[in-house]
């Protein structure tokens, strides 16, 4: 089985990421993520989709072990241009997508709750980048989609020190359209999904198309950037240390090198 299930309801497609304990986006995740997207798009019926997370988590991050397995520089890089290139396909996704988080959306999981056109949060998640603390950068553009949203001193602050904020400090910054209660969370984005399957699809698909035009050019330099970035920190002495120390649950010890 797949590690995205795909569910309809009427006009509405629900995506649930189901890889415990922590829905860590690996490879194979982001891959079944993907052709999942390519058959909600060929199914002509489906104006909205809901993607939520099984179990604890809506992601909890990148797949760090998976990041251990890779040898060369080259191989830091493609990881990262992929990531990329998979949350760019949800973001210029012609269905309006709708991240509903609850316990955590952390690194490559805020990195994919920010490829999604709207966010619905609970109060109590935690959306952050934690990369900084395991000697590593972002990669799959979080970097250059953070700042959009909650402007760049804030996306510096979370960025550099690596520390979460809340789900209700994110709806203030705009990170999140909305906080709710945790038993509320999937009532409220099957409303808002219920509210824009109500409007046209061809009108919807053209709000798609237009909003990004909204983004600079310079957003795509900053990705590719950013992948040549997470491709040389990768391969510092810190980020083995780094990495090491979060698979070993303690304090990593930077060496600045």
């Amino acid at each position: 089985m797949g590690k995205v299930v795909y569910e309809t309801d009427g006009n509405i497609a629900y995506l649930t990421i189901q890889s415990p304990p922590a829905n860590a986006l690996s490879s194979t995740l982001l891959k079944d993520l993907y052709e999942k997207l390519d058959a909600i798009e060929e199914e002509n019926s489906i104006k909205a989709i809901v993607l939520k997370g099984e179990g604890r988590f809506f992601s909890a991050g990148a797949d760090i072990k998976e990041f251990t397995s890779l040898q060369k520089d080259s191989d830091y890089e493609t990881l990262s241009l992929n990531g990329q290139r998979i949350l760019d396909r949800i973001e210029k996704s012609s269905i309006p997508v709708i991240a509903a988080i609850h316990g955590a959306a952390l690194g490559g999981g805020l990195e994919l709750a920010m490829a999604c056109h709207i966010r619905i949060v609970t109060e109590n998640a935690k959306l952050g980048l934690p990369e900084m603390s395991l000697g590593i950068i972002p990669g799959f553009a979080g970097t250059q989609r953070l700042p959009g949203y909650v402007g760049t001193a804030k996306a510096y602050e979370m960025i550099l020190t690596g520390e979460p904020i809340s789900g209700s400090q994110a709806a203030a910054y705009g990170l999140a359209n909305k906080a709710v209660a945790e038993d509320a969370l999937i009532a409220e984005a099957a409303k808002l999904a219920e509210k824009i399957t109500a409007k046209s699809k061809p009108a919807i698909n053209h709000i798609m198309n237009l909003i990004p035009y909204a983004k600079t050019e310079q957003f795509s330099v900053g990705v590719r950037e950013e992948a040549k970035g997470f491709r040389d920190v990768f391969g510092s002495e810190d980020a083995k240390e780094g990495i090491a120390a979060f698979l070993e649950k303690r304090k990593p010890n930077f060496q600045d090198k």
